[in-house]
């Protein structure tokens, strides 16, 4: 019965901890969720609300179409009158003339305002990609475009940010492993079994187990007393740091086993970690220092592996128009150039866009941090070579 009962218990714990461990990850993950669910609610929104408001207009030719008609009725007949004559004058005319149409004059607003052609006009608003081919004609889809854009731009900035400090972490923690892999190499190149001194490495760390004055810990340490009083001032400095940090862990886990004995306590202690995340968004990004030959590599490979799939679906577009298209639309720039025949299957990389647009984001934050940096030095410089000597 004493080792059912212990099972019992054994198993009680372990659910416990399956629990708390299942909680912890989900309010960790819980911020960055209700951004991007929140980004993809307004998207769908939106679209709703412009297929509605915009495929359900009524087209009504006016006098400047039969204009339009007319005068491309008059030009063919010269032209077909006149085969002999410079037919650049005719290209030109023909130039100038189209110039003047409206898309709206040849398109049906039902097929170019379905539910996913809305969503990804939606998409190309608050991403601030605009690319142009598609645009509200009504006077109510104009109004509704520029309050859509006043709260949607917001959202998707707060959307890179987070996905930035997401994307920051990744990239420093894959960078300072890198070095370290690095310098072990190095190290173990310079430094090759019976050359090193491992009876030095011993002597130089300080292991406390116990409550100790100052003049024990010296005196258990007699290359302190060798040393100059500087360097023996810091080493006592990081000898009691040391032990305050030893002998603070067993209250950590008092404090830890208290929250855990009282849930409302630990649901408060919960929600405030949740808070903390709320307030740390942006601040990974600020840290973040690596090589921006490093970013421009990453991003290039980024956008290589989009336009090598780019063109399965859209035909007409090859490895280089693919790259092309993929970095105008990363970069915000969003020419209009580069016409799609099927943006629906575009849409799905909508997560892709987002994340190249904070990859583009976080290198073109780290070259401005370079360029300050730059700045600084030369103004530096020629401050130094304007200040008169002092003799």
């Amino acid at each position: 019965k004493k080792n059912q009962s212990e099972l019992r218990m054994a198993s009680t714990s372990r659910t416990l901890r399956g629990k708390r461990a299942c909680k912890k990850i989900f309010w960790a993950v819980f911020p960055h969720a209700c951004f991007i669910l929140s980004l993809v609610i307004y998207a769908f929104l939106g679209a709703l609300m412009f297929s509605h408001i915009e495929g359900n207009r009524q087209v009504n030719l006016s006098e400047e179409y039969r204009n339009f008609l007319q005068s491309l009725w008059n030009i063919s007949r010269n032209l077909s009158d006149n085969m002999t004559e410079n037919e650049e004058v005719f290209k030109e005319q023909i130039r100038a003339l189209l110039n003047t149409a409206e898309q709206d004059w040849f398109v049906n607003p039902k097929d170019i305002w379905t539910f996913f052609g809305s969503l990804f006009f939606c998409c190309t608003v608050f991403t601030t990609v605009g690319y142009g081919n598609t645009y509200p004609v009504t006077r109510a889809g104009k109004y509704l475009c520029m309050v859509y854009a006043l709260f949607g731009i917001p959202l998707m900035f707060l959307v890179l940010t987070d996905m930035g400090d997401i994307l920051a972490t990744v990239l420093s923690k894959s960078y300072n492993e890198f070095r370290k892999l690095q310098s072990k190499i190095l190290a173990s190149k310079l430094c090759s079994g019976s050359t090193c001194n491992k009876g030095d490495e011993a002597q130089s760390k300080v292991v406390i187990s116990e409550p100790l004055t100052i003049m024990e810990v010296l005196k258990s340490q007699p290359g302190v007393k060798k040393k100059p009083i500087k360097y023996r001032n810091a080493e006592i400095f990081e000898m009691l740091i040391a032990r305050e940090n030893e002998y603070a862990k067993p209250a950590r886990n008092r404090s830890i086993e208290r929250w855990s004995s009282c849930p409302e306590l630990d649901r408060g202690k919960t929600m405030s970690r949740v808070m903390e995340n709320f307030d740390k968004i942006g601040k990974q990004v600020e840290k973040l220092d690596v090589p921006i030959v490093l970013m421009v590599l990453v991003i290039f490979v980024y956008i290589s592996c989009a336009a090598a799939i780019l063109p399965n679906w859209e035909t007409r577009l090859d490895f280089q128009e693919a790259f092309y298209f993929c970095f105008i639309t990363l970069t915000t720039i969003g020419f209009g150039d580069t016409q799609l025949e099927h943006p629906k299957f575009f849409l799905f990389f909508s997560l892709y866009i987002i994340i190249g647009m904070e990859i583009v984001f976080i290198a073109f934050k780290l070259g401005q941090d370079r360029l300050i940096v730059l700045y600084k030095k030369v103004i530096s410089f020629c401050g130094e070579k304007k200040m008169p000597s002092k003799k």
